[in-house]
């Protein structure tokens, strides 16, 4: 309980007495009243008037306490005030107690709505920005969390540590298209809708929708953004006319060779079995080339809808690379190639997606094969190694010593059906498509390729993954 200042409490004594002691004061001045009974009557006066003062005084501030509980912003029901008032007091004290029982109840009301809200929003698939005035950002749901990791937030704290894919936010809210969307969201007080693509780490297509705060929200929020990531649609939408164009291209030429040999073996040569035995031989492998054609575009399709999607899981590459070595036995012993393997059994890459690995490896491999020199060698790696920034990684490199690669056409090897020597490249079964799928799973997985070759030195092709090295076990390196 309070305590009631000395000086107030005089003050109220003196304006509570004032006047029946002023009356007391005048009638033993005029001789009504006997100078003993009047002094005595003063007295009582006074000490009446101070404990009247000292009871007032003391209702009001157990009034004010309750007050400055019900004030109080906490959520917490307010204790009534139980002690003795006097009747006037006691009917504002009781105003005051309903009025403290009705805010507590509504803010823990507004609370619960408050949570409620904040778990719509949480649950909510598209994800959610909200920017301060200052455009920094706020808050984010947990979609647009997993969509620019854990530590999105970290660039609207003071001294935090930025996580590693905060630039992303930064990326999204410097784009030209995203800031005028939201420079016109402030100045005309309207939602506006923005398309806009992302082409780092990798390309990604995200529709935008800025919405003003009119008032701002609780938390100082003025701006929401709402983001959908159309990546994968568009990728279906381009996978769809590629595959048409693609395969109607590629696709004709055996097609046109199976159509041609089979009106031959009907008609002219129905009853050669020497040309019939030549021609089956030459359909089967026109068809095995479709076949492999097909299954290459669709895989590359494939990794090209989910290539904006960081992997999942760990691969150690030196197992990878052993199992598909074995499988390219035959085609090994077919062109007489030595192979050479150094692998380092703990490079592990990780994050990463060991089935899409492995094709990387085979194409490497396979590509490193059917173009190398006939009798020669290929050197296939896996080390330890950094990539840009410094950062701890695996490499893998796959090197032959064949014709190589004239410098003009490096930059363009990872293009879909893009051929150095179209005629050769086709007699040696190759696709188009192998290096193409390379490149795009090497960008989901955030790591780097690199091309070295010179004409009649061979080529050399070094794929850099994030990853480490785990301990090594008793084999320590492993060869194949």
């Amino acid at each position: 309980m309070r305590r009631v200042p000395f000086l107030r409490l005089l003050g109220a004594t003196g304006l509570i007495g004032a006047v029946p002691g002023a009356v007391l004061l005048c009638l033993l001045l005029l001789g009504a009243l006997a100078a003993g009974p009047g002094l005595l009557a003063l007295l009582a006066c006074a000490l009446g008037a101070l404990l009247v003062a000292a009871l007032w005084l003391g209702n009001l501030a157990r009034l004010g306490e309750a007050l400055d509980r019900a004030a109080a912003e906490d959520g917490r029901l307010v204790p009534p005030v139980t002690t003795p008032l006097l009747p006037a007091v006691e009917e504002i004290a009781e105003g005051v107690d309903r009025l403290a029982r009705s805010l507590a109840e509504r803010d823990l009301l507004v609370g619960r709505l408050r949570q409620a809200d904040a778990a719509i929003v949480e649950c909510l698939p598209d994800p959610l920005l909200v920017l301060s005035p200052e455009r920094r950002p706020l808050r984010a749901n947990a979609a647009a969390r997993a969509l620019f990791g854990e530590a999105a937030l970290g660039l609207a704290a003071a001294g935090a540590a930025a996580g590693p894919r905060d630039g992303d936010i930064a990326a999204l809210l410097r784009h030209p298209v995203m800031a005028e969307a939201v420079d016109r969201a402030l100045a005309e007080h309207r939602a506006q809708t923005a398309d806009l693509t992302l082409p780092v780490p990798v390309s990604r297509e995200i529709a935008a929708q800025v919405i003003p705060m009119e008032p701002p929200l609780a938390d100082g929020g003025r701006l929401v953004i709402v983001l959908s990531d159309r990546t994968r649609e568009r990728a279906l939408e381009r996978m769809r006319a590629d595959f048409v164009a693609n395969a109607s291209h590629e696709l004709r030429t055996p097609l046109a060779s199976l159509i041609g040999f089979i009106e031959t073996l009907r008609g002219p040569a129905e009853d050669d079995a020497a040309a019939r035995t030549r021609f089956l031989g030459i359909m089967a492998e026109q068809s095995e080339r479709m076949r492999r054609l097909i299954d290459d575009l669709l895989g590359l399709s494939r990794i090209e809808m989910t290539e904006h999607q960081p992997p999942t899981g760990t691969a150690p590459l030196a197992g990878i690379l052993r199992a598909e070595l074995e499988a390219l036995e035959p085609l090994l012993r077919s062109r007489r190639i030595r192979l050479a393997a150094r692998l380092d059994a703990a490079a592990v890459a990780s994050p990463a997606d060991p089935e899409q690995l492995a094709q990387v490896a085979r194409n490497l491999v396979e590509n490193a094969i059917r173009h190398g020199r006939e009798g020669g060698e290929v050197t296939v790696t896996v080390r330890a190694g950094e990539g840009g920034g410094r950062r701890a990684g695996v490499v893998l490199e796959v090197a032959d010593d064949g014709p190589g690669i004239p410098r003009e056409h490096i930059p363009r090897l990872t293009e879909r059906f893009y051929r150095v020597d179209k005629g050769r490249s086709r007699s040696a079964g190759g696709t188009g498509l192998g290096l193409a799928i390379v490149k795009h799973v090497v960008n989901r997985h955030r790591g780097q390729m690199a091309i070295e070759s010179d004409e009649g030195m061979g080529a050399l092709f070094r794929v850099w993954l994030p990853g480490g090295q785990q301990e090594r076990g008793p084999a320590g390196r492993g060869g194949a």
